[in-house]
């Protein structure tokens, strides 16, 4: 068996790994990267890279009004305090540690950018800003040379995640045609001078591995899944992988820091933790066995009831499902139940709409229903794939009628119960207001709404055909339970004692933002902010 030694072994090469080794590189510590997969970036790289970062830098120098005590006040208004991981003390070690994240990713060549209109998801409440997420500016993959072929992003393009809810609308807002222009020049202007742009996810995880592993020669080896934590005397001294068929004993002299992400991909921890399957579009590679070694050296965990949530549209073989954000908001569709009644508002944000779901009927079938000006409007990111619509018509997930009867007929609902939902729904977007469950009463509904359509930009009469459904599945972005820590992301017992030398951070922690999802990047952000505080931690040992 070989043997290495380092002094901070991080395990995952998401945000959260990254953050952490970025910490571990501005100490002068030296630091290894493990990665399970053949492919690295975890969730981070396949997500919209958003980060939510309240009282942020960025903020500051643009003069956007904020403050350290609006920040708490609305993570307590929105949170609250369902549990251990969400303490004040760790909302407070999230909120301070911002800055530092901010500034030190700067330092090392990260270039940022505000989200400016992007809302918080209850922005009404106390507290609550638009414009508090950022992100990584697009920049040029091929910086990071034949790393790109082995990130986990699907592809790259070079958007932003402030482009995504005016892109939707494209080609029937003004404001929308003016960004999917900018957008094209965008691209077309990387490609004239020789580059890959790329931006969301991607970039975000292109922008960490090109200051890390490029310029700092940081290790990262893929393939190489944890098998086993090294224990001696109570403290966690080191990690045992398997690194091309062979055992590998990795020592860390200050520590060892679980990011490997979730267990949303793991069937029988989400049947026992979730009570379903599950719909996942977060990485293949997260199947909980950071967590579950965490649990065998004596760590306690948190939320394992509960997941990033939201609404996908369900997956035909060979294919993931489709997590919708902005397509439900927009008017002309709603979502109904198996019975042919909405059940919640359809532009809430996602883990609202996942939670109503569960709540209301955890077997299904949901199916959203539109009518044609939905397709001719908008930009549907579930329904760009020409051999995926064939198949989704062939799967009986999606369906499509020259009148709403004939529809319900094709899908198994009550005709009759369907017309009815679909009159009243038609009499509150004539009025303006949604009088069941307050769809566009927010800033955060309208951001993804049509300002074309009034009185309300989410909501447009269900009348004119052809009428389509699309089946819709309780998803999620990743799962919330994990390894319960302290505000520097050190792994803890029942009782509350420290396990010393183990970390956790990211989808392998019990998420500070509890039960609910404040803001744009709400998983990223915390995930970076408290990597990179667990770094700084270790840098303190002596």
């Amino acid at each position: 068996m070989s043997e290495h030694t380092y002094d901070v072994v991080v395990v995952g090469s998401g945000g959260a790994g990254f953050a952490t080794a970025l910490g571990a590189v501005d100490a002068g510590l030296s630091v290894l990267i493990l990665e399970s997969s053949a492919k690295w970036g975890g969730s981070t790289a396949m997500s919209g890279g958003g980060m939510w970062m309240p009282d942020n830098p960025l903020m500051r120098r643009a003069g956007v009004g904020d403050s350290r005590a609006e920040a708490l006040t609305y993570l307590d208004a929105t949170v609250g305090d369902p549990g251990r991981s969400t303490s004040r003390e760790r909302k407070e070690a999230f909120v301070d540690g911002i800055e530092d994240f901010v500034t030190t990713a700067e330092k090392y060549g990260m270039v940022f950018a505000r989200s400016t209109d992007y809302p918080d998801y209850y922005p009404e409440r106390p507290g609550g800003k638009i414009g508090r997420a950022i992100e990584v500016k697009p920049l040029n993959s091929k910086v990071i040379g034949d790393w790109w072929k082995t990130i986990s992003a699907p592809a790259g393009m070079p958007i932003k995640t402030d482009d995504v809810w005016l892109l939707g609308r494209a080609w029937s807002t003004p404001a929308g045609f003016v960004r999917g222009a900018q957008f094209v020049f965008r691209a077309l202007g990387g490609v004239v001078k020789g580059q890959r742009l790329v931006g969301i996810g991607a970039g975000l995880a292109t922008s960490f591995l090109h200051a890390l592993v490029i310029k700092h020669k940081v290790p990262l080896w893929l393939n190489s899944p944890l098998e086993e934590l090294v224990v001696e005397d109570g403290r966690v001294t080191g990690v045992r992988i398997t690194r091309d068929g062979r055992p590998v004993t990795v020592h860390a002299t200050k520590g060892v820091m679980l990011a490997g992400g979730g267990f949303d991909h793991n069937a029988e921890w989400r049947r026992k933790f979730h009570g379903i399957d599950g719909a996942p579009s977060g990485n293949p590679a997260n199947l909980g066995r950071p967590i579950e070694l965490a649990q065998l050296a004596g760590a306690a965990v948190e939320l394992m009831d509960d997941a990033w949530w939201g609404a996908s549209v369900a997956a035909t073989p060979g294919h993931d499902p489709a997590f919708i954000v902005g397509e439900r908001s927009l008017p002309y569709s709603i979502i109904v139940d198996a019975r042919g009644d909405r059940f919640a508002n359809e532009s809430e944000s996602y883990v609202d709409l996942g939670h109503h779901m569960l709540d209301h009927d955890k077997d299904g079938p949901y199916w959203m229903i539109a009518d044609v000006r939905h397709a001719r409007r908008y930009l549907r990111t579930f329904a760009l794939d020409p051999k995926n619509n064939k198949a989704m018509r062939e799967a009986g997930i999606m369906a499509k009628a020259g009148t709403l009867d004939e529809l319900a007929g094709k899908i198994g609902v009550d005709p009759a119960r369907l017309r009815a939902t679909a009159a009243k729904f038609n009499g509150f977007a004539r009025s303006g207001v949604d009088g069941d469950f307050g769809r566009g009463n927010s800033a955060y509904d309208r951001y993804y709404g049509d300002p074309t359509v009034h009185p309300n930009p989410c909501l447009g009469p269900l009348e004119k055909g052809p009428f389509t459904a699309y089946q819709v599945v309780i998803g999620d972005l990743g799962t919330k339970g994990g390894v319960l820590t302290d505000p520097d992301g050190r792994a803890l017992r029942e009782d509350g004692t420290v396990i010393d030398g183990l970390y956790a951070a990211g989808n392998n922690s019990a998420s500070v933002m509890g039960r609910t999802y404040p803001g744009p990047g709400s998983t990223i952000g915390p995930a970076v902010v408290f990597g990179l505080r667990a770094a700084r931690h270790m840098a303190r040992l002596r």
